[in-house]
């Protein structure tokens, strides 16, 4: 993990309250695995005081830029989604634990993502499409709420994508596990990450097969120094830290 002064060279809303935030700098070259993010630092001054811990979307080796899509829900990420070409952005990362996917070959994969939980996602699927069939069901609140279909589906033939929304204004209407169901008789394994009554569904109704799951928790530190991330977990000490131990958990290792 390293602290680098980003700078900003795309930052555009690309569905209701939603951006998508490319930043150059070095820290690409440390991204290993998807599913893992950085810190980020908001404002000048010290009024606030905890970073914004953000997924990492993509990551592009040639131009060396992280793109990282958020949305905005206070203040914080208010002042994020003002920043502009050339701007710089104080990031600590890249953070935590990612999928490990290099024994994952020849399968038949389900991704589940919900909402904000969608872009580390988009980044594991750009990985798993390069050895396995990838079914990918995305969820959101309504039509305005959906983005990057369009991205999923251009990884080509080895991946389908599938859109639900709650109010029926775009795709099928309901819930990713309305749909999951269909798929989870021929998936070997699955992904997911989105809000949390949505990962309980999901580890609720797969528990056939394997899967990992990414939280999405409040952070301090980031760097399990604070003890602010912690999560139930089957283990001897009972829990995990998000932030160092995750996000990303096999199914069977958090209780949620």
């Amino acid at each position: 993990m390293i602290q680098e002064q980003l700078e900003v060279c795309v930052n555009v809303e690309i569905a209701k309250d939603t951006f998508e935030m490319k930043l150059k700098g070095e820290m690409e070259q440390l991204v290993d695995q998807p599913g893992r993010f950085i810190h980020i630092k908001i404002g000048d001054g010290s009024f606030h005081m905890l970073r914004r811990p953000i997924s990492i979307a993509d990551v592009d080796k040639e131009n060396h830029t992280i793109t990282l899509v958020y949305k905005v829900t206070g203040k914080g990420t208010e002042w994020l989604s003002e920043r502009v070409a050339g701007d710089k952005v104080d990031a600590l990362g890249p953070g935590g634990q990612g999928f490990e996917i290099t024994e994952v070959k020849n399968e038949k994969i389900l991704v589940i993502g919900g909402g904000v939980g969608v872009p580390p996602l988009y980044h594991l699927t750009k990985e798993l499409v390069e050895n396995n069939d990838v079914t990918v069901i995305l969820g959101f609140q309504s039509k305005e709420a959906v983005f990057y279909e369009k991205e999923f589906n251009q990884f080509g033939d080895r991946v389908q994508t599938l859109v639900v929304t709650d109010d029926g204004s775009y795709g099928e209407k309901g819930l990713v596990t309305d749909i999951a169901s269909e798929f989870s008789q021929d998936s070997t394994r699955y992904f997911t990450c989105g809000p949390l009554p949505m990962l309980k569904a999901v580890k609720n109704q797969l528990v056939e097969i394997p899967g990992h799951i990414s939280l999405e928790e409040r952070m301090g530190c980031g760097i399990g120094a604070c003890f602010a991330c912690v999560c139930h977990s089957t283990n001897e000490s009972g829990y995990v830290k998000v932030c160092k131990d995750g996000p990303v958990f096999s199914s069977n290792e958090v209780i949620l």
